[in-house]
C-alpha cells in the first residue's frame, strides 16, 4: 500500500497531468529519503514526439521526475505548502545510463543532501529493475506562490 497515491501527491504538489510525473509514493522517511514510483506508459504525450518509431522518456523528464519526489520530501515540511511552489535552480552531475520505455515502472529515489527552509539540495536516482536510468544532483528553491 503506497504511502501517497496520486491524490495524496496532488495535495501537496502544485503540477497536475500532463506534466505530474509521480504516481505514488511508496517509502518516506521525513526530511532524509523518499522513494516514489512512476509507471511508464505509452500513453504519455511526449512518446507522440520522442520518438514514435522508438518511443523513448526523454531524460530531462526523468530528472524532472527525480525533482517531483524531492518536492514532495521538501514540501511536507512547510504547514503553509499551499502557498509555496518549488523551483529548479540547478541540476548537477546528470547522467543517464539506459533507456526508460513504456512498459518500465521507474523507481525515483531521492536522498536530502541539504532540506532548509528555502533552498534544497538532493541527490536522485532513476532506476528500472534495479539498473540506473538517470540520476542527478538538484537543487531548488521553495518560493512564496502568488496569490491571485
Amino acid at each position: 500500500m503506497p504511502i501517497l497515491d496520486s491524490i495524496g501527491i496532488q495535495k501537496i504538489l502544485p503540477h497536475r497531468y500532463p506534466f505530474l510525473l509521480v504516481d505514488k509514493i511508496i517509502e518516506l522517511e521525513p526530511r532524509v529519503r523518499i522513494v516514489g514510483i512512476k509507471q511508464v506508459t505509452i500513453n504519455e504525450p511526449f512518446f507522440a514526439g520522442h520518438f514514435p518509431e522508438a518511443p523513448v522518456m526523454p531524460g530531462v523528464l526523468q530528472i524532472e521526475a527525480l525533482a517531483q519526489v524531492g518536492a514532495i520530501l521538501a514540501l511536507r515540511e512547510f504547514e503553509d505548502r499551499d502557498s509555496k511552489i518549488p523551483f529548479f535552480t540547478g541540476i548537477e552531475k546528470a547522467r543517464f545510463r539506459r533507456p526508460v520505455v513504456p512498459g518500465d515502472t521507474l523507481r525515483l529515489e531521492v536522498v536530502a543532501l541539504r532540506i532548509g527552509s528555502r533552498v534544497q539540495k538532493m541527490h536522485g536516482i532513476a532506476s528500472v529493475d534495479g539498473q540506473i536510468a538517470a540520476e542527478a544532483e538538484i537543487l531548488s528553491i521553495i518560493a512564496d506562490r502568488e496569490q491571485k
